[in-house]
């Protein structure tokens, strides 16, 4: 997500925030940083896919919090493809084959660690850069129209409010640079370092990521406009520019929301 509106209400329990996040004024609610600290655990205890996690009941007194904060955090991972839970046999860390899955990394990637973060935007920057200048020398007509009509929903989403239809024209955009690419590798990436990107997002960043949606709206116009014409060099700086700014986007959030 490189931003979005503010997302809509939910239905999750009243946030529960720790001491640090009182005194600092910046807000996390307590399943968010339950959600971090399982990363953390994966992590610390080596756990594999399919390797089996402790039970909620286990969890919440390792963290020293209850039973239902777990329950919120576990709903986040599984949703985000980093648990799997199975009815009567526990919960088991997701088995992940993508080209960045945590099979390879070991649960290295941490939502709401900054280095992570960074070394994410340093590897999108170079995926996206690439594939905006390939795409402006290899797409063709019907990929510059769904290329284009992407970033007509990302506007009507930010212009609407419907983060949800942000969010998808989001996704279409980027994959469909990569994809007119004509790289399948690059495809792959791109989704998979996006996967990872929103979990920045829905763990660290509760869904949202500053203001720069307004901004992204235009930032990819500029970049569709570039490959539109056939202009490598002008694709490569467009989307380097979207990517740095989403970065600056990001980094000012969650400093604020995770370290006030």
């Amino acid at each position: 997500m490189d931003g979005t509106p503010k997302p809509a209400a939910t239905d999750a329990p009243p946030p529960e925030q720790d001491g640090d996040a009182r005194r600092t004024g910046a807000y996390r609610p307590r399943y968010e940083l339950v959600a971090e600290q399982i990363l953390q655990l994966i992590a610390e205890l080596r756990l594999r896919p399919g390797d089996r996690m402790p039970t909620e009941n286990e969890l919440a007194a390792r963290l020293g919090t209850s039973r239902t904060v777990v329950r919120e955090a576990v709903k986040i991972l599984s949703a985000i493809g980093r648990l799997r839970a199975q009815k009567g046999r526990g919960l088991y860390v997701a088995d992940d084959e993508g080209m960045l899955g945590s099979s390879r990394w070991g649960g290295f990637f941490l939502p709401t660690d900054l280095d992570h973060v960074y070394m994410l935007f340093e590897f999108r920057r170079v995926q996206e850069t690439a594939a905006g200048r390939l795409a402006a020398a290899r797409a063709t007509p019907a990929e510059l129209r769904a290329i284009e009509a992407a970033a007509e929903m990302c506007r009507e989403g930010y212009s609407t409010g419907q983060t949800a239809l942000f969010d998808q024209g989001d996704d279409d955009f980027h994959l469909g640079i990569a994809t007119a690419s004509h790289n399948p590798f690059l495809v792959a990436a791109v989704r998979e370092a996006r996967r990872l990107q929103r979990q920045s997002s829905t763990i660290g960043l509760h869904g949202t990521v500053g203001g720069h949606a307004e901004e992204a709206v235009e930032e990819h116009a500029a970049i569709y406009q570039a490959i539109r014409d056939g202009d490598p060099d002008a694709a490569a700086q467009a989307a380097a520019v979207h990517l740095d700014k989403t970065l600056d986007d990001y980094r000012r959030e969650i400093q604020r929301r995770v370290f006030g």
